[in-house]
């Protein structure tokens, strides 16, 4: 394994800090991802600032104090997880599910790996993702509240999340067995993206497949069922053959969709460390995170000797400059800025991808 992932996940996390991290509104103790960079006089003050990016950003600062323990380190963990409160108005819910999954997953992860506990703030964000568990009207849990759209981006994590928090295993079986027995496509074995009104969403984003991946993977360790296995082997195999052309992830652009493909790369990093059973799919796994790393940074544009990644791992890198549309939220997602490079999202995504590669190179499956 190259032993040169750890310095470019550092990299990485050090333009992420350069260039994005800022204390919110001059509160002591806080901090956010300004969401744009070249940032706007409203990216500066955090007038948009976009829940799920925010607890990917808290996620991926926890990979990097697994891969680096520092002191300062944790300081950034503490201060994100109040900047979080903070801009969310003294609140840790929301009316979307599968933005509530990821920021429990992310403070699930700060309390066991960096001992940053937010006991109330877990307990109010299981209560929610528990109590919105709708068999009767075809699910799953919904994507937001008052929304009968099942999905695979709310009902994955939201899964992964309760396989690791109390005594909730049980229903995160049953989120895994909705989910292969309403969303997977029988022909290639890919994730469809929901079903509303009992009609399929047939739309397949490289994320689906990364969640599913990571909640099989996670009941597969913890129950030790082969149906998790399989089920989980099979899912790697699909997206080797489907969602990675040339071995590399596909991108998913600017806006929300440029956390897919690195959501992707960090649960497929778990399965080929931790999926017990299958060394293929294993194996599979760790070349498609390694292929995708490596195109990544080969591709990345470089400025003031820092990383800054494309939207398309596979293609060169556009630096962004001032101006241009930035990126919006509308109809309950987060558009592309016009160049998305300039958008956190993808960033983080970049980021995630070289401490996901870090990981599988010194804890190889």
């Amino acid at each position: 394994m190259e032993p040169q992932w750890g310095a470019r996940a550092a990299d990485a996390e050090a333009a992420i800090v350069r260039r994005h991290l800022r204390r919110l509104w001059q509160l002591p103790g806080t901090q956010l991802g300004v969401v744009g960079w070249p940032p706007t006089a409203r990216d500066r003050v955090f007038g948009s600032w976009h829940y799920w990016w925010q607890a990917h950003l808290l996620d991926t600062l926890i990979d990097a104090q697994l891969r680096d323990p520092r002191p300062e380190r944790l300081i950034h963990i503490r201060r994100q997880v109040r900047g979080h409160h903070a801009r969310n108005l003294g609140r840790w819910t929301n009316s979307y599910y599968d933005d509530m999954a990821w920021l429990a997953l992310a403070l699930e992860r700060a309390a066991r790996l960096a001992g940053v506990r937010r006991p109330r703030a877990l307990a109010s964000l299981c209560s929610q993702l528990v109590g919105s568990w709708m068999p009767e009207s075809g699910g799953g849990i919904p994507w937001r509240k008052q929304d009968r759209f099942f999905n695979a981006p709310a009902n994955g994590p939201a899964g992964i999340f309760l396989a690791r928090y109390g005594e909730h295993l049980p229903r995160a079986q049953a989120m895994a067995d909705w989910l292969d027995d309403t969303l997977i496509d029988p022909e290639t074995h890919l994730v469809f993206d929901g079903i509303r009104d009992g009609s399929l969403v047939r739309a397949q984003y490289t994320y689906c497949h990364g969640v599913v991946v990571g909640l099989e993977t996670e009941l597969a360790v913890r129950t030790g069922e082969s149906r998790h296995v399989r089920r989980a082997g099979r899912l790697v195999a699909a997206i080797a053959e489907h969602m990675a052309p040339g071995g590399v992830l596909r991108g998913g652009g600017g806006g929300d969709g440029g956390l897919f493909a690195g959501i992707t790369a960090r649960y497929l990093a778990l399965a080929a460390h931790r999926l017990p059973g299958d060394r293929d799919a294993r194996e599979a796994a760790l070349e498609i995170v390694l292929a995708s790393a490596a195109a990544a940074w080969d591709n990345r544009c470089s400025v003031d000797g820092l990383p800054l990644f494309g939207s398309f791992w596979d293609r060169p890198a556009e630096l962004p400059t001032a101006g241009g549309r930035t990126a919006r939220f509308a109809s309950g997602a987060v558009h592309a800025s016009e160049v998305a490079e300039r958008d956190l999202s993808v960033q983080i995504s970049g980021w995630m991808l070289m401490e996901a590669a870090h990981t599988v190179s010194v804890r190889p499956g």
